[in-house]
């Protein structure tokens, strides 16, 4: 019973961890028991090696999914562009009309300024972010196995759900704040955007310390919580994937229940993933329309 937990809890944690690279330190015993004759960079063969590794470790399997779902996005996007025609459209173009015309939309029901960047923004995150979730839907074991075996690496972590990593939902959420805040300086210029911060909620000079208090915490937030809010759905998404996957393993029994259980949140989980790249690029318009809100202060 003992190690059949330590092979579940192994299982688990094989499948949480990223394919991690990064700097060991000279003298480091690696998991497999060799010692690092001098600092240098390499792959992580255990969650320890990946934690040790610090900060400025780099998720690979993070960054080339991100990136190859990217190119996949705009390939598709453009070749429904190229192929654009005024007679019965594809069905590539009557899909890529359907959704710019939905996200275009929500755009202008939102955001009430005049940004050209605004709406190709907002396509981009939903379809982008829509996509890295999407990759939750595929087995848990296919991908990894397979790029094991293709590596010759039976330890090899390899996560095929971007925004299962932290790093990327983060990453994503202080892009758009950091656009947030140029947009909110080019429009209401330094002073007035520190005005916004110093006289709200309390339009007091005696308040400036509590106002200044209330609104920092609020803008940092903004980040914060939409980047944690995206990883949060979709991790709590993997984990029941994982944790279903197990039932596999406990006879035809538990592996028929495995199997329904399995095909009931899948179908569940597209309305999540759905869900959630639609809030991501719903607030990340709410953002930039507060960035170029100007009131009674400027």
């Amino acid at each position: 019973m003992a190690s059949e937990e330590l092979t579940q809890t192994g299982y688990i944690q094989h499948h949480l961890q990223n394919m991690a690279y990064g700097k060991l330190p000279a003298g480091y015993e690696r998991a497999d028991g060799t010692v690092m004759e001098q600092a240098g960079w390499t792959l992580a063969h255990s969650t320890q090696e990946a934690a040790d590794m610090g900060f400025w470790a780099v998720h690979l399997d993070t960054l080339g999914w991100s990136i190859a779902l990217g190119v996949i996005f705009c390939w598709l996007f453009s070749k429904a562009a190229k192929g654009a025609s005024t007679g019965v459209p594809s069905g590539l173009q009557s899909f890529v009309e359907m959704v710019v015309e939905f996200v275009d939309g929500v755009v202008k029901d939102t955001f009430h300024h005049s940004n050209k960047l605004v709406a190709p923004m907002a396509l981009t995150i939903f379809v982008w972010v829509f996509m890295m979730n999407l990759m939750d839907l595929v087995p848990i074991d296919w991908l990894p196995l397979g790029a094991q075996m293709i590596s010759g690496d039976p330890h090899l972590f390899f996560k095929v759900v971007p925004t299962t990593d932290p790093n990327a939902t983060l990453g994503m959420a202080i892009g758009v704040f950091l656009l947030m805040i140029g947009f909110s300086i080019k429009n209401k210029g330094f002073g007035g955007f520190m005005k916004e911060l110093a006289l709200h909620p309390f339009n007091h000079p005696a308040m400036i310390p509590f106002n200044l208090f209330l609104e920092l915490v609020g803008l940092i937030a903004k980040p914060i919580s939409l980047g944690l809010r995206l990883f949060g759905n979709l991790y709590a998404g993997e984990m029941i994937f994982i944790l279903i996957a197990l039932l596999y393993s406990g006879g035809l029994v538990l592996g028929a229940f495995g199997a329904g259980l399995q095909w009931m949140w899948a179908v569940f989980h597209i309305l999540v993933i759905t869900l959630q790249a639609f809030v991501f690029m719903v607030l990340t318009t709410v953002y930039m329309a507060m960035a170029h809100d100007v009131d009674e202060h400027h």
